[in-house]
């Protein structure tokens, strides 16, 4: 099968494009997807230059890609990635075979990945990621879990529905976990990525009213998607928006405006974070935190029924994909270069193999 192989950390010439690669067999519990389309995330990026390794301090996509390069803590739970891996946590496909013990009805669904696994076993491998901790979506097929594999009814093209899985799951567990609801006010960083304008959409859903920090020129395609307000990245948010104004913040940047995010909130806000672009060492005053009874939530794994309920909403239309631009696979390096310039809104998409008919 065609597949892009991630042969170890380093930079862009660490993905190799091949036409020969076997492709996977399932086995007992599992299901084999054909892949129509993949989607680029900063998680593909973050394994690749082994930014998940504590001793890196810089921002996402800096120069840790060499520094990094023999990393044993890269993996995304804190294990070292074994070489080579096929990357991609979103993945949109049909089920085309399946392994010992799974009905022969499922041949043929047309599905979404859940990009999150969860197994038994102990603590360290209870939980993983399609991409990461097994081979992923950026080939023409992959072997997940059955329950990964998640029936999806939609007229959507597979590029459309591609990008959903990893930003939007992101995106709700942070919003579910510090109960985001109607007719609070949230502010929402990185709200033109895919994380961030997925938490918009998401945010809006549930009726909430949203502070939305990109650059001025996506203000226009954020307030389309429902954000009240949009605010320039080198905002003061102090002076934009007083002190203790805000009931929750829904961060994927981290850096140096950590502590602003905190000073913003109300007496009992909730902070949640999935993602440190901008940097993942921050300042924090514990006085802050403790004296306004603050909430602050680290957000990874979301609750089980998170990713159905996600489905859900596609098939029901209320949520809608943002695709900034396709590529095919073997331009997966190209991709991922236009993916760190942060200058989409929304997701870059790869067409893995001839799209799916419409449900």
């Amino acid at each position: 099968m065609r597949a892009v192989l991630l042969t170890g950390h380093g930079g862009f010439e660490r993905l190799e494009y091949r036409e020969d690669v076997p492709a996977p067999i399932p086995a007992a519990g599992e299901v084999l997807a054909r892949i129509g389309a993949a989607a680029v995330n900063n998680t593909d990026i973050n394994a690749r230059t082994g930014w998940y390794s504590k001793s890196v301090r810089e921002a996402t996509g800096g120069s840790n890609a060499q520094t990094n390069a023999n990393a044993e803590d890269a993996g995304w739970t804190g294990a070292a990635i074994p070489f080579p891996r096929i990357q991609g946590a979103d993945g949109c496909g049909e089920i085309v075979a399946v392994g010992p013990g799974i009905a022969r009805t499922r041949i043929g669904a047309r599905v979404l990945l859940d990009p999150v696994l969860r197994g038994g076993g102990t603590a360290a491998n209870r939980f993983g990621y399609i991409g990461t901790d097994r081979d992923g979506c950026f080939a023409e097929f992959a072997v997940v879990p059955d329950a990964n594999a998640c029936r999806v009814d939609s007229r959507l093209s597979d590029i459309e529905l591609a990008s959903f899985p990893c930003s939007y799951t992101a995106a709700e567990n942070m919003l579910a976990r510090v109960a985001v609801g109607a007719r609070e006010t949230v502010v929402i960083t990185g709200a033109s990525g895919g994380v961030g304008s997925a938490a918009v959409q998401l945010a809006h859903r549930r009726g909430a009213s949203i502070i939305a920090i990109a650059s001025n020129d996506k203000a226009a395609a954020l307030r389309a998607l429902g954000a009240g307000r949009v605010l320039p990245r080198d905002a003061n948010l102090l002076a934009e928006l007083g002190a203790e104004s805000i009931d929750a913040v829904i961060d994927c940047v981290g850096g140096a405006q950590f502590s602003s995010y905190l000073q913003i909130l109300r007496r009992t806000g909730r902070y949640a974070v999935a993602g440190a672009i901008a940097g993942p060492i921050v300042e924090l005053d514990l006085r802050t935190l403790y004296l306004k009874d603050l909430t602050l939530s680290g957000c990874t794994i979301p609750a089980a029924g998170l990713f159905a309920d996600l489905i859900g909403y596609i098939e029901r239309g209320e949520i809608k994909p943002l695709v900034a631009k396709t590529y095919v696979l073997r331009d997966l390096a190209a991709a991922q270069q236009e993916f760190l310039t942060k200058q989409h809104v929304g997701k870059i998409v790869l067409s893995v193999a001839p799209a799916s008919p419409a449900c």
